[in-house]
């Protein structure tokens, strides 16, 4: 009996640690706290703006420890602490810029650790402008944004288990644009998306 017994709970500790298995899928949710700035040639805006990230995403597993999740996220972008120029009477002033997308990654997740709860993805996103304005005139900067943010997702995180199907997720994600925020730069070098978030949420087996 005691040697079926440790039979057993070794059986069931080889499939606690191989649960995530080729061919299964998961489906999330998360919300986070973004800080998000812009960067222009190897400067990068000291002042970040806070913001949201809300979201849900999809992961295939094509192997044990590999997937492929594509998520879409309400993302809040933008930087504090800029520039606008008043065409009026040539004069800058100090503004904040707010910036809102629909982002859209896709990316290869590594999953790691003794039972895959760790993950590190990576790979491009898509963002689509949803709003994009400057708080000292408020004006709407919509026409001199360019609709879509492309560039790289990178990120950590691990989810752990409260349930048979279901997990917890921490995660920290980092975006960083390759496309110039503005249709029509004046500047000699452009200004490009940076934005780091910290993300919780939830994650289902399906």
């Amino acid at each position: 009996m005691k040697k079926l017994l440790a039979g057993l709970l070794l059986t069931g500790s080889c499939l606690t640690g191989f649960s995530q298995e080729k061919g299964k899928f998961e489906f999330g949710i998360n919300a986070g706290y973004n800080l998000a700035t812009a960067t222009s040639g190897t400067k990068t805006n000291s002042s970040y703006r806070s913001g949201i990230a809300i979201g849900a995403f999809g992961d295939y597993f094509i192997a044990n420890d590999w997937s492929i999740k594509v998520k879409l996220t309400y993302d809040q972008k933008g930087w504090d602490k800029g520039f606008i120029l008043n065409t009026n009477n040539g004069q800058s002033y100090v503004t904040n810029y707010r910036m809102d997308y629909l982002s859209i990654p896709v990316m290869a997740s590594w999953h790691f650790g003794r039972k895959r709860n760790w993950y590190l993805h990576g790979g491009p996103y898509v963002g689509v402008l949803l709003n994009s304005n400057e708080t000292t005139f408020n004006e709407d900067l919509k026409e001199y944004t360019n609709s879509t943010d492309v560039g790289l997702d990178v990120g950590i995180g691990v989810k752990i288990p409260i349930g048979k199907k279901a997990k917890i997720l921490f995660e920290l994600d980092g975006q960083s644009g390759f496309t110039n925020v503005f249709n029509n730069n004046t500047q000699s070098t452009d200004a490009k998306h940076s934005r780091t978030s910290f993300n919780t949420g939830l994650v289902f087996d399906l």
